[in-house]
Parts: structure tokens; sequence; C-alpha cells
């Protein structure tokens, strides 16, 4: 069973994606920025923007029967590289630490030059 889960965001609409697909036990979520989706507005700090990308990957999952403690597999993306990444470790290890999903951080441009990390996961809901 396929479900699409959808944040609100313009963007979705406008390019043709989902914030999340739920297929069967997995919950694939989308690039995750910082954006708080019923503002649309983003801080400039990376770590509170990596804050607000869990609350935004939380809710996603939520809305597929599933939570954070469900991700097996999370990728960052981080326009300005290693040294910006390590401003987000302690809101890496609140959300992560006990978690230890794989991961792979890459370094690439965004979007909006607004963006200072984007958040993509991979989770499967146990039984």
């Amino acid at each position: 069973m396929r479900h699409l889960i959808s944040s609100g965001s313009e963007y979705e609409r406008l390019i043709g994606y989902s914030r999340a697909v739920r297929d069967g036990d997995w919950v694939f979520v989308s690039g995750t920025t910082g954006f708080d989706y019923a503002t649309m507005a983003i801080a400039e700090d990376i770590a509170a923007q990596t804050e607000q990308c869990f609350r935004n990957i939380a809710a996603a999952l939520h809305e597929a029967g599933a939570g954070l403690k469900d991700i097996v597999r999370i990728r960052y993306i981080v326009p300005e590289g290693g040294a910006a990444f390590e401003q987000c470790w302690p809101v890496l290890q609140k959300h992560l630490g006990d978690i230890r999903p794989a991961a792979t951080m890459l370094a690439a441009g965004l979007m909006d030059p607004r963006m200072r990390i984007e958040i993509e996961v991979t989770a499967r809901i146990s039984p």
C-alpha cells in the first residue's frame, strides 16, 4: 500500500513530489529544510534550521505511522561543508544519539541561499 504525505508546502505542488511516501513498512522522507512550513520562515543559524528539519521530519513520519526511532538511513546536505556541519552535531546527538542510523553528509548547493542544511531520511516501521 502506497500513501503520499504532504506538508502543505507550495513546492510539493509546483515541482510534483511528496514530503514523504509510505510504501508498506518503509517511509521515504524527501529532503527537508529548516523552513517552518506554516509560516515559510527560516532561521539564519544552521543549528536552528537543523532543529526545524527534525520537527518537519517528525511530523511527516508521524503521519506515516512512524517516528524518529524508525530512521534507518539519513543524508545531510550542507552547502558550507564540514565546518558548518559540526555546528549541527549537538542537535543530531539530541535526536539521533540512541538511534544511530546509517548516515552520509554531502557538501552541495541548495535551491535557496537561505538554506543551510537539507536532511533526507528513510525509515522502516517495526512490527
